[in-house]
């Protein structure tokens, strides 16, 4: 497995890391525990050394999932964590208040069954409280030792430059993918010239780019993408255009669209990092494998030129969702 940094910070991590939130949240039913610990260790004997979880996945089961799984492996694995939601659940609103964030620190460090949170993120910005105390409560716990890293997720430039300022950042993490690429046009120059590193979720746009998806496919009735716009039956028949495009190149290279999505993404930045997430061990390994697939400048100005052309249809978060993004 290759090896990135996120920006600047030295903070080294697997070029492809494991999205931990589907094993318990989001997809519908979580996945059996013995199951998701399973997946977990196997993620890490193929060479994953990033690990992202948050208090809000369950609440606070993908926490304790992910901390029995990788305590025999703790000193060679990252894992990154996130506070931000009133009592940790998403339903209820967001929460950075200082007391608030310490609480989830101490919390997670014991779900995590870990003595320090390698990256630690402010899940969504709370408009209540002004960021440059949220970045000084997590420069103390740097400083005792609790948090090595500081991370924003979905932040706008604005927050990611005061943040920063008080707190250098190591990571925003945010959405990105061949079928949301917003992040390109205001937050990568800024991140870049920070020094701050980029991790991606959703790198396989929940799913759609791996090809499996159509316009006939039967969501769990848990499952987020029930709600979100992007995914009505409508959208998602437009949008295989998108799909055929990856499934033209994959039969090419004899490789699967996923990992030409995943080859594409990590090819734009090297201090880009995807966080793919999966409940399935043959996904993972075709995940993992993607790091192995070079694409060609002449491949991906394909790719991008053909992409440029499209009309991809729908807004990836319903609206009230979408206001807690971007501020």
């Amino acid at each position: 497995m290759k090896v990135r940094s996120l920006g600047m910070s030295g903070l080294n991590v697997s070029s492809v890391g494991l999205g931990c939130m589907g094993l318990s949240f989001g997809l519908g039913p979580a996945v059996n525990k013995a199951d998701a610990i399973k997946l977990i260790r196997l993620a890490v004997e193929r060479g994953v050394t990033f690990f992202d979880t948050a208090e809000a996945y369950g609440p606070f089961m993908n926490e304790e999932v992910l901390g029995e799984a990788l305590e025999p492996f703790r000193g060679s694995v990252v894992i990154a964590t996130k506070f931000g939601f009133r009592d940790g659940d998403s339903k209820k609103g967001v929460d950075s208040r200082p007391e608030r964030i310490k609480e989830v620190a101490h919390a997670s460090l014991k779900r995590l069954r870990t003595d320090r949170i390698d990256l630690f993120y402010q899940h969504r910005v709370d408009p209540n409280v002004p960021i440059e105390e949220v970045a000084e409560v997590v420069k103390d716990l740097i400083r005792e030792g609790k948090v090595t890293h500081f991370g924003l997720s979905e932040a706008g430039v604005g927050t990611i430059r005061r943040a920063h300022a008080v707190q250098p950042l190591t990571a925003l993490q945010s959405e990105y993918s061949l079928w949301w690429r917003e992040p390109e046009k205001e937050i990568f120059p800024v991140l870049e010239e920070l020094g701050i590193g980029f991790v991606a979720f959703s790198p396989l746009g929940k799913g759609f780019l791996t090809g499996k998806i159509d316009e006939n496919t039967k969501f769990d009735s848990g499952d987020f993408r029930t709600i979100v716009p992007r995914f009505s039956e409508e959208n998602r028949k437009a949008n295989l255009v998108v799909v055929d495009l990856l499934k033209s190149l994959a039969q090419e290279k004899d490789v699967t669209p996923a990992q030409v999505a995943l080859a594409w993404l990590l090819a734009q930045k090297p201090w880009i990092v995807p966080i793919p997430g999966t409940t399935k061990l043959n996904r993972l390994e075709e995940n993992i494998a993607a790091t192995g697939l070079d694409l060609s400048s002449d491949e991906l100005t394909r790719i991008d030129a053909a992409v440029s052309r499209m009309n991809l249809q729908g807004a990836r978060y319903p609206e009230h969702l979408q206001k807690l993004v971007g501020r």
